[in-house]
C-alpha cells in the first residue's frame, strides 16, 4: 500500500539558496537511487519563500524505511537543519481517499 507524506518546515532567510541547492541535488538522488519512490515534490511558498514543503508517495514501507536511512537523507539533513527558523520539520502520513492519477502518478 503507497505511503504519502507532507514534510514542511521554515528555515532562516539567509538559508534559502543554500537549501534550494541541496533540494535539488537530493531530488536528483532520489530520482536515480530510489525506484521505490513513486513522487518526490519540493515547493517553496510564493508568499512566504523561507517556508518549504516536500510530497512524497512511497510504493510501501520498505521504500519509506529505504529513504529515511539513507546516506542522501543525512546528507540533506545536515544542510538544511542549521538553517531552520524555530520548530523542526514535521512529517505527516495520509491515506489516499481519491485521486484523479493512475497508480503511477500519471493521468
Amino acid at each position: 500500500m503507497p505511503i504519502y507524506t507532507i514534510a514542511h518546515y521554515k528555515i532562516r532567510p539567509q538559508g534559502i539558496n543554500k537549501v534550494k541547492r541541496a533540494i535539488e541535488e537530493f531530488v536528483t538522488y532520489v530520482t536515480a537511487n530510489e525506484p521505490g519512490t513513486r513522487t518526490y515534490v519540493a515547493w517553496q511558498q510564493e508568499s512566504d519563500p523561507t517556508r518549504f514543503v516536500h510530497f512524497f508517495i512511497f510504493d510501501d514501507k520498505t521504500a519509506h524505511k529505504k529513504h529515511s536511512s539513507s546516506d542522501a537523507v543525512k546528507r540533506f539533513e545536515s544542510v538544511y537543519r542549521p538553517e531552520l527558523d524555530g520548530a523542526d520539520v514535521v512529517f505527516t502520513d495520509y491515506n489516499l481517499i481519491a485521486t484523479n492519477q493512475d497508480s503511477r502518478g500519471t493521468r
